[in-house]
Formats: C-alpha cells, structure tokens, sequence
C-alpha cells in the first residue's frame, strides 16, 4: 500500500461534511477517491468537491475499486449490511458510532471484522475531542486534585441539520436502536470513562417530551464507577430553544475544569488561582475531533500502528446504553456487563 489511505465515503449526509473536512486536513496522508450515496444528486455534490467517483451503491463501487477503506456514515440499521459488505471485499472500515443497533448485530461486525483481517475502527469523536483530551492532561497533572464526581450533560434545541428529510431516520426506533442514549451518548460518556474509569453500574429514567421521536430523547441516570464514586449523565432533546449550559464539568478536591457552550467548545478551569476560572486553551470544538479521528485510523492502515481506542471501547459504551434502558424498565441498577 502507498503512503496515503484512498478512501470512500459511504453516506453523504450531514456529518459525512465533519469527515470530509477532517479528511482535507490530511491532505496527502488521505484521498477522498469514491462517494456513496443513493440519493443521486446528493453523492454528485460530494463528487464534484473532492474529484472522487460517484456510486449510488457499495457493490458498484466495489466492483469498480480505486480505495482501499470505507468510512460509513449511514443511518444505524443500515450498519451491519454495509460493513460486512466492506469487510467481505477486504476493505479497512472505519464506522460512525453506535456499531449498531442490537448487541447481537454489534457482535456480528466485530466477528466479521476479526476474520477478514482488516482494520476496524468506530468513530468516536469524544476520544479526540481537543477539549476533552486537554481535560484528561489536567486531571492526569494532578491541576483540580483528585476528581470526586462529574456530570456530562448531553442537552441541546432542535437543529434540523440532524433532522433532513420530511420524515427522519432519527424519528424512527427501529432504524436508530432505540433515541438520544443510544444515538448520541457515546460522545459524552466516552470522556466519563476516560476520566474516572470503568462504569460498574447505571440507575436511570427517561421520558419522551420530543413527540416526533418514537424513541426516548430525555434522560436522566447516574453512573457508579468501578472506584465507587459517581457522576451525572443527562440527555435532553427538545422541539424549541435551550440557553447555553456547559456539557461537563469534572469537580476535583482543588479545582473544577469546565467545558461547554455547545460545538463551539470552551474548557474553563476553576482553581484557588482563578476561583472565577480561566481559559487554559483556545477554543476548538465539535470539528477539532474529526481530522484526528480519521488520522487515528489512516495511521493504523498505513503504518500497523494500534488504534487509540479500538472498537471494544464503542461496544462497551453500548452495554452502558442498553444499562440505561434496562435500568429505566426495572427501576433498578443494572450493571453494564451484565449486557448480553
């Protein structure tokens, strides 16, 4: 293989725009070569900006080559066909989180993944987040002390960029797995575990105030860690207008460190120096996680090197999420690994 990663899009909606920016800041490390898309129109679009071939289907763009990994970017139910697919053809594959959207179907991808020999990898941006990586340095450094609790805060108003279409894939339960736990959790409880460890049990509740969605879009749970302390995890969509709230806050013995303002990002560090806290870095966001993400895996293909964090760590934030559920149904705690 060459020194640069000849890659395909397979979906062309609204985040396949986060990954092909990442992609264009590698440059010469990544090519955008192919797009897949079954709406004609929309794969043409993403064609004509980055010089890749259209195809309104992976097998045709299989059957034509030119790239050696995909990276798919398409609604939940729709993840196990086409990575198996990938997989099959001996491409790398590199798949938007959640793996799917049964533990059972996840198991399946990880199988198949395993005996083609491919490398395998589940975008994960809360892995590469700026803000969040630099919070994990100042809690390593010892900046706010030990960390006693910390609440992430998965809240946001209705954006119809993730809601195209006259009737939404992320309305309906059977293509997502489930609503905003399963959807979107990840990016905030992957940071949860980068911080404080493992999660040993879940007690939680949700409702369902977005009444377009048939899956949950509210929740409220905490998690017990393996070291026995504990955070806040809450997820909130509306159909209307939030005021801006921060979407962590990691409290320690010294010091508190905050992160908020939406994509944007901000990371705030409260400490007996500042006690009205203080920016430590400059703002990055949402969009700073995506170029990392994908040279994470370019590095992986290209040079052997181990992913940062490989699939499992996507598999295991799914239990957490399917914890939640099973915890709202019971009323109880229910532990992660437990899952099966």
């Amino acid at each position: 293989m060459s020194d640069c990663l000849r890659l395909a899009l397979v979906g062309c909606g609204s985040i396949a725009e986060y990954h092909l920016a990442g992609a264009n800041e590698l440059a010469g490390k990544v090519a955008v070569t192919a797009l897949v898309d079954p709406e004609l129109e929309r794969v043409q679009s993403f064609a004509e900006r980055t010089g890749g071939r259209p195809y309104q289907s992976l097998a045709e763009a299989i059957a034509a080559g030119g790239f050696d990994a995909v990276d798919i970017m398409v609604p939940h139910h729709l993840h196990e066909p086409l990575a198996l697919e990938a997989f099959a053809a001996g491409k790398h594959v590199l798949l938007e989180k959640p793996i799917s959207t049964s533990l059972a179907s996840c198991n399946r991808i990880l199988a198949a993944a395993g005996a083609a020999g491919v490398v395998f990898s589940v975008a994960e941006n809360g892995e590469f987040w700026p803000e969040l990586v630099r919070a994990k340095e100042l809690i390593d450094e010892g900046v706010i002390g030990e960390v006693v609790t910390a609440r992430a805060n998965f809240v946001y108003g209705y954006d119809p960029q993730w809601f195209r279409a006259e009737n939404p894939w992320r309305f309906d339960s059977q293509k997502t797995g489930g609503g905003i736990v399963v959807d979107g959790s990840s990016h905030w409880i992957r940071p949860l575990r980068n911080w404080m460890g493992e999660v040993e049990a879940v007690t939680a509740v949700i409702g369902y105030p977005f009444a377009r969605m048939q899956g949950e879009s509210q929740c409220q749970a905490i998690f017990r860690f393996e070291s026995g302390k504990t955070a806040v995890f809450e997820a909130l969509n509306i159909d209307g207008v939030l005021g801006p709230q921060d979407w962590w806050r990691i409290i320690g013995r010294e010091g508190e460190i905050a992160i908020g303002d939406g994509f944007e990002g901000q990371l705030r560090l409260f400490d007996a120096q500042s006690p009205n806290g203080r920016s430590v870095m400059e703002a990055s966001g949402y969009n700073g996680a995506f170029a990392r993400e994908i040279e994470d895996f370019a590095d992986a293909v290209l040079e052997g090197k181990p992913l940062q964090a490989g699939p499992e760590q996507t598999l295991a934030e799914f239990k957490i999420a399917q914890a939640i559920y099973e915890s709202a149904r019971t009323g109880g705690w229910v532990r992660p690994a437990d899952i099966a």
